[in-house]
């Protein structure tokens, strides 16, 4: 068994995840999550670790340390357990280590809540109270595609294909694509803003600014917050949301839940299942029918 420093480890691990076609996303997620461990254990024990070194305790006490000290909630903490178990299992297989630790770390318990979300009036509320032109758009995009704010607002121009009415996801999380139909209803508006609202620039961005030629999902996500401040409601409602009450508005209305997952891009139905929420007048539809 071939010792080695942690960090040329880590190194190597991270080019394989690039040579298999893993998003840049999940890379540097990754790389963020296992650099943080290596800092944490180079001031543990005061010098660079090899990683067959490593111990189960290390981890259970890095978990800890994100726990207590860096008040992670547990989903952040079981992100990095899952990155530790996809390394050390890689790490294995090239026989750096004799086993795979992070498989002896008990799995951290996640409360499966349910995801905030706006009815339809409430987005009309929305995107009326917005004051500028294109952040109003926008919102009604992710509305209308459940696209993730990333994707909205790296979309090309020639991915908008208007002969199929469709959108052309390009390699989004997990470095998948995928085809989302636009509605009639947002059509039109696409439609308008590209005859008339958007600037002449050289940015291949479908959504731009004059000034800079994108848009920024800090400023997108700003912009929505004043606005919901300006309503005066409790609830805290960001782009994401927007992603959510797509999901959430298509399950109450029947559609498949296959369905769904291919237009939200997810790689598993489970992740596409927390969008059946439990509304109660439905519940008390259904208990009606005893």
């Amino acid at each position: 068994m071939r010792q080695m420093v942690l960090t040329q480890a880590i190194d190597i691990f991270l080019q394989y995840l690039s040579s298999i076609g893993r998003s840049e996303q999940t890379i540097t997620g990754y790389k963020k999550d296992l650099s943080y461990f290596t800092r944490f254990l180079e001031r543990k024990y005061n010098c660079e670790p090899y990683i067959d070194e490593v111990l189960v305790t290390d981890i259970e006490d890095f978990l800890l340390y994100l726990k207590t000290e860096r008040a992670y909630a547990p989903a952040s903490r079981q992100r990095n357990l899952h990155t530790f178990r996809s390394f050390f299992a890689y790490a294995q297989k090239k026989e750096w280590v004799s086993r795979n630790i992070a498989l002896s770390v008990e799995k951290i318990k996640v409360q499966q809540k349910e995801r905030t979300y706006l009815e339809e009036a409430e987005v009309d509320e929305l995107v009326s109270e917005i004051d500028h032109p294109l952040i109003r758009l926008v919102v009604m995009v992710l509305y209308m595609t459940g696209m993730r704010i990333s994707e909205c607002l790296n979309l090309k121009v020639d991915e908008v294909k208007w002969d199929q009415q469709v959108i052309h996801v390009v390699a989004g999380k997990g470095n998948k694509d995928r085809f989302i139909p636009i509605s009639p209803r947002l059509l039109p508006m696409l439609k308008e803003y590209v005859l008339h609202h958007r600037p002449d620039s050289d940015s291949n961005r479908f959504f731009c600014t004059k000034k800079t030629g994108k848009l920024s999902p800090v400023y997108v996500n700003r912009e929505i917050t004043e606005a919901v401040k300006r309503l005066g409601w409790s609830k805290k409602v960001t782009a994401h949301i927007l992603r959510h009450s797509f999901a959430s508005q298509l399950v109450k209305k029947d559609v498949n839940l296959v369905q769904i997952q291919k237009l939200l891009g997810h790689s598993s139905l489970n992740v596409t299942s927390v969008y059946t929420h439990t509304n109660l007048d439905q519940l008390r539809d259904a208990i009606s029918h005893l």
